[in-house]
């Protein structure tokens, strides 16, 4: 029998029918998708829906292994999406009254037809571990109630992503659309017949499996820049010119690397338009860069060398200078520590025409470390980051020096009121890189800027544990447990460990605690944060209280927020 392997594309309508019946498998790895990647997917289809009219949305592509003509679908590649598609589909679903929402749950749940013999079911089926809790809350339309859980008492990770991605579609869905019941129904409309996946079945394992190779293999394939590069240099006319141009064009490729070659073209592009790409690389470098030189040796001179240049030295944290250069290249190596790279365009366009001089450029990349912090911390979505440093970017343009700065880096009051508010509150339950690039952070602002922090080796340790036992040091010293709960996962009751470490962490008394973990054998540890923690004497609401205000006070006074 023949192992056909089967493609099309489907809008999100088929996808979710009865054509398909998903069930993922135990060996998968958990939900993963956390509040970043699910704000960002909302927030391109809205910025999508708002702006375009008529397009389709592509959301990629998922493996299945799949008998022909048969529902049951084994999901190999593409777990995450239709997870959270389903969360999605799920809020739409909870906000909606009437027939609307009957026909939105057709999406989550097989309504069943006695005449097809087709039972009632879940469209999506997850791992055993977390396949009630699912069920139960998200496909069962009780998001409210999932929301209004404790996170800290949720059974693993996944759940906790999942409650965490139900309350931000609520809460974007709500924020956009308001009472406006037709709005939301229409980009109800737009994702389900205009958001398109391509499904890739086949009724072989093996076959999936390779597949799903062939899908995320990085290969040498044809990249924009290759077409781009024939465009600039092909329409030099001089073969002498063409072959020097050539030259140096492939010693930067050579430099840079070609997956960073082309993650350079896409800085560069955002460098001209200001704005989120909505079309092909190759598109909108064309319109926005390459039709605004005459001439290709000097789009080649003036932007492409200067840029990659640039680019060079803030990916590799390898600003030269008589005098800061230290001091630049350890805010170029927290910046490339944040979890998204929209701070580049605007490092790359200062450092192309500012780069010489370096006192110029330590003030500039105190405030853009302290800008995409605020963003990173605060969890702002793709396109708010974007329309941030597009006004950045936008001041690039004009005239501007150490005694005339541009001012759009900076941040305004409410900003900093916002990203004060932000670290006041409860840190552990950020996303994980949130809350280790905080505690980072302020661990290097703490100590004398020397220690280099390994991130695979980080875990955030509560010294107030989450439980508290009874009878325990812990309910003598916290009795009150309304108290408990508003510190317990707040900064100054956190602390950095290493993994090594953690995992035989417990909810030991404090002394016990302190001396057995956060110390080791020597009674010292890597992080100031957790030294701090070692010489205190006991942990009390008033220690902890003191603590939090000077954490606060540190972070306000180093990223001047006051």
């Amino acid at each position: 029998m023949s192992k056909k392997i089967s493609g099309a594309e489907y809008p999100l309508a088929k996808i979710f029918s009865s054509d398909f019946d998903y069930a993922i498998p135990s060996y998968q790895r958990p939900y993963a998708w956390t509040e970043v990647q699910a704000g960002d997917l909302f927030a391109d289809l809205y910025d999508f829906f708002i702006k375009e009219k008529d397009d389709t949305y592509f959301l990629g592509s998922i493996v299945l292994i799949k008998d022909e003509g048969k529902p049951h679908a084994e999901v190999i590649d593409g777990q995450q999406r239709l997870t959270t598609l389903t969360i999605l589909l799920a809020a739409l679903t909870q906000l909606s009254t009437g027939n609307i929402r009957d026909a939105f749950h057709r999406y989550l749940c097989e309504p069943g037809n006695v005449l097809e013999s087709l039972p009632q079911k879940p469209r999506l089926t997850l791992r055993e571990r977390d396949r009630v809790f699912f069920e139960n809350f998200v496909q069962g339309i009780r998001l409210r109630e999932l929301i209004a859980q404790d996170a800290a008492q949720l059974d693993n990770e996944s759940q906790r992503n999942i409650r965490l991605n139900a309350k931000l579609f609520l809460d974007k869905l709500e924020e956009k659309f308001g009472g406006d019941a037709e709005g939301l129904t229409k980009f109800g409309g737009f994702l389900v017949q205009r958001c398109f996946l391509v499904a890739v079945s086949t009724p072989s394992q093996q076959s999936a499996f390779r597949v799903f190779s062939v899908l995320n293999s990085r290969g040498l394939d044809l990249l924009p820049t290759d077409i781009i590069k024939s465009d600039i240099i092909g329409n030099i006319k001089s073969q002498d010119k063409q072959d020097e141009v050539t030259e140096r064009w492939e010693e930067l490729e050579v430099q840079t690397g070609r997956d960073g070659f082309a993650e350079l073209f896409g800085h560069i592009r955002m460098i001209f338009a200001k704005e989120k790409a909505r079309r092909t690389l190759l598109e909108e470098f064309r319109e926005q860069v390459i039709k605004k030189y005459e001439s290709p040796e000097t789009l080649m001179s003036t932007v492409v060398e200067p840029f990659a240049e640039a680019y060079l030295i803030a990916k590799k944290c390898q600003y030269l200078s008589t005098t800061n250069a230290a001091d630049v290249n350890a805010l170029l190596k927290w910046l490339n520590r944040i979890e998204n790279s929209d701070w580049l365009p605007s490092a790359i366009k200062f450092l192309a025409t500012q780069g010489k001089n370096a006192d110029y450029v330590l003030w500039f990349f105190r405030k853009l470390e302290r800008l995409a912090s605020f963003m990173h911390i605060c969890g702002y979505d793709v396109n708010q980051r974007i329309e941030r440093y597009a006004s950045v970017l936008s001041e690039l343009e004009g005239s501007h020096s150490l005694e005339a700065p541009i001012s759009a880096v900076d941040l305004g009051p409410e900003e900093k009121s916002e990203m004060l508010q932000v670290l006041d509150g409860d840190i552990y339950l950020m996303t994980a890189r949130r809350r280790n690039h905080l505690l980072l952070r302020l661990d290097a602002f703490l100590g004398d800027g020397a220690a280099t922090y390994d991130t695979g080796l980080l875990t955030i340790e509560h010294v107030l544990p989450q439980t508290v036992a009874p009878a325990s040091g812990w309910q003598k010293l916290w009795p009150d447990e309304a108290m408990r709960k508003r510190w317990v996962h707040r900064l100054a009751n956190l602390v950095p460990l290493t993994q090594k470490r953690n995992s035989k962490a417990q909810n030991y008394d404090f002394d016990t605690k302190k001396s057995a973990y956060f110390g080791g054998k020597h009674g010292v540890s890597s992080y100031v944060l957790t030294t701090q923690v070692l010489n205190a004497a006991s942990w009390t609401p008033g220690i902890v209280a003191q603590r939090q205000a000077d954490l606060i006070d540190v972070l306000a006074t180093r990223w001047d927020l006051k």
